[in-house]
């Protein structure tokens, strides 16, 4: 388990929610695998009750499975709750690329878009999964910023930690730059204002996971619920 440097004036309950998140999406902390409070309590130096909190809160967002007299354990990765997220996101983005390519995108949003296309070509053969999901994750953001609809991806990415365990697992598998070239690809079709294009993209983009299900479940049987 990764320990987060904690932020000043961070509360205890929120500091134990972010550091748990962090090592759930990170796989850190493996599906299936039992946490203790006693020991997240320990190494975090904080007390058992923001532990016991922040398990509770990522349990309301089916992550940890709190089962009495047992303990609480790291919820395996459930495709239905990937499913929702992705077709909530395939829904959105959709609109987002097309209204994209129907208005433009500034040349500030544009030059953040290059650089962060940039930083993750840098990183697509790397270690760095984590930072590489950031990555992947700013540049939808960006999009969605670009358009004028920030608060529209607060909503999507609050559901996004089922998919972004399954994309860590993804690229610790393959280490798959098709992810950059999406992106890439995704860029030039708003470039081109050719929503068909964009549209058909990010429809490939977010489906991708789909055909990967197969090998996954198969290399990971014990990560995913039955």
């Amino acid at each position: 388990m990764k320990i987060l440097e904690r932020q000043p004036s961070e509360k205890a309950r929120s500091y134990a929610i972010r550091v748990l998140l962090y090592n759930i999406t990170a796989l850190e902390l493996p599906p299936g695998s039992s946490v203790s409070e006693n020991e997240v309590s320990s190494v975090m130096n904080i007390s058992r009750t923001p532990v016991r909190e922040a398990l509770i809160e990522l349990s309301r967002m089916d992550l940890v499975d709190i089962l009495p007299k047992r303990g609480s354990f790291i919820s395996k990765i459930d495709y239905g709750l990937i499913e929702e997220s992705r077709f909530m996101r395939l829904v959105l983005e959709t609109a987002i690329v097309k209204l994209a390519c129907e208005q433009g995108i500034s040349s500030y949003y544009m030059e953040l878009l290059e650089k962060n296309l940039r930083q993750e070509s840098s990183l697509s053969n790397t270690q760095d999964f984590s930072v590489q999901l950031e990555l992947d994750n700013h540049f939808h953001q960006l999009l969605f910023e670009s358009v004028g609809k920030s608060r529209t991806f607060d909503i999507i990415y609050s559901q996004m930690i089922h998919f972004d365990r399954l994309r860590i697992l993804s690229l610790k598998s393959w280490q798959d730059a098709r992810v950059v070239k999406d992106h890439q690809n995704i860029l030039y079709a708003i470039r081109q204002k050719d929503s068909e294009l964009a549209e058909m993209l990010i429809t490939r983009h977010l489906t991708r996971f789909q055909v990967e299900k197969a090998e996954l479940t198969k290399r990971y049987p014990d990560y995913f619920t039955l």
